[in-house]
């Protein structure tokens, strides 16, 4: 029997489908996340089909033990505490072990909260890069952001409400201070949209304590976020960036650097030769007599 992935609503209850809720109440065993957690989702339904936990600590042995079962006939329908099962919850282990068994994964498509907050995010859809959760580390955080500012796409990340802030000053001391969104509390009573450049969403959240579950989008490397032409001199390119990114010169050196496929030493010595020469070619201009 097939293995179906059902998509459950991410905060109102009126967005689970009809085809998930026959799909739940058909199921001989459904795999939750946290079983308290969807008992609440199940009984509000009126659904009674008996639970099992499927978390990320018992993901591998709990994988193999439903497959099991799968493959002696059961249905088994996965769910997750809110959501997609797969984005950015367990799914993985289960779907390629089941597969691997020649066992049918059907998904029962719903909620989720990445595309909920792109498309209202008034930041361009036709083409995105979900990162899932940023790392919590700073330096590990900024060197993930780092290795996605040159994606044209527009990015999509979802963060804790303690971290936001920091995330927030560090995507703009990386990738510039671009358009973004923060969705907060998608479906929920209280959802909100704050919109506008990383720099005054992080100035609107200074006033309040964040809270609630966010999907932070920002928008992707273009020619409005990152029109910095890698010809002229260093100097001049380090000036652009940091006019038009608002970058620090430090971080302007650092990408330019980067760019030209440079050490940051040698881009110093670089931008102090170029410095050099300008003054030498003033001091020349300043020694022409004026011709009469």
């Amino acid at each position: 029997m097939p293995l179906y992935l059902v998509a459950t609503p991410i905060g109102n209850l009126e967005d689970i489908t009809l085809r998930a809720l026959r799909v739940l109440k058909e199921a001989d065993l459904i795999a939750c996340e946290d079983t308290r957690h969807t008992r609440r989702l199940l009984d509000h339904f009126g659904i009674s089909q008996p639970t099992i936990s499927y978390h990320e600590h018992n993901e591998r042995e709990r994988a193999a033990e439903l497959v099991e079962r799968l493959a002696r006939g059961e249905v088994v329908a996965l769910v997750t505490d809110a959501g997609t099962p797969g984005i950015s919850d367990p799914a993985y282990r289960i779907v390629t072990a089941a597969i691997e068994r020649g066992i049918a994964v059907v998904p029962v498509p719903g909620a989720t909260a990445l595309i909920a907050g792109l498309v209202a995010s008034g930041l361009p859809t036709d083409a995105f890069y979900f990162g899932g959760f940023l790392p919590a580390k700073r330096g590990a955080r900024r060197a993930r952001l780092e290795e996605l500012r040159s994606i044209r796409a527009t990015l999509v990340f979802y963060e804790a409400p303690h971290r936001v802030r920091e995330t927030l000053a560090d995507a703009r001391e990386v990738l510039g201070d671009r358009r973004a969104a923060l969705a907060r509390e998608l479906t929920k009573l209280h959802e909100q949209f704050i919109r506008g450049s990383l720099s005054e969403i992080s100035a609107q959240l200074a006033e309040r304590e964040p809270r609630g579950e966010m999907t932070l989008v920002i928008a992707g490397s273009s020619d409005d976020n990152l029109a910095i032409e890698e010809s002229g001199s260093l100097s001049a390119q380090v000036e652009r960036l940091i006019q038009e990114l608002g970058l620090s010169r430090n971080e302007a050196l650092k990408h330019a650097a980067r760019s030209r496929g440079l050490s940051k030493k040698a881009a110093y010595q670089l931008l102090l030769e170029e410095k050099h020469e300008e003054k030498s070619r003033e001091s020349e201009t300043e020694d022409e007599e004026p011709v009469e």
